[in-house]
């Protein structure tokens, strides 16, 4: 991974991370998921990346969100 990537968010459910990264991309910022979960398992997280430049407009946008769902 490019080193001006930063790890904003951890999950331990794969929809609810895949679900951020979908609300990013529609809002225009690129988003990465690394799923680190054991395949059989499902142990370990899975974590959600954007580029340093757009990091805390990531993180309002997924603030916003889950205040909205409350």
């Amino acid at each position: 991974m490019e080193q001006d990537w930063i790890k904003i968010r951890t999950y331990g459910n794969i929809l609810a991370a895949e679900m951020d990264k979908q609300l990013l991309e529609a809002n225009d910022i690129p988003a990465i998921v690394l799923n680190k979960q054991d395949s059989s398992l499902k142990f370990g997280r899975i974590e959600l990346y954007v580029a340093k430049e757009v990091q805390e407009q990531a993180l309002d946008i997924l603030t916003q969100s889950n205040t909205e769902e409350e």
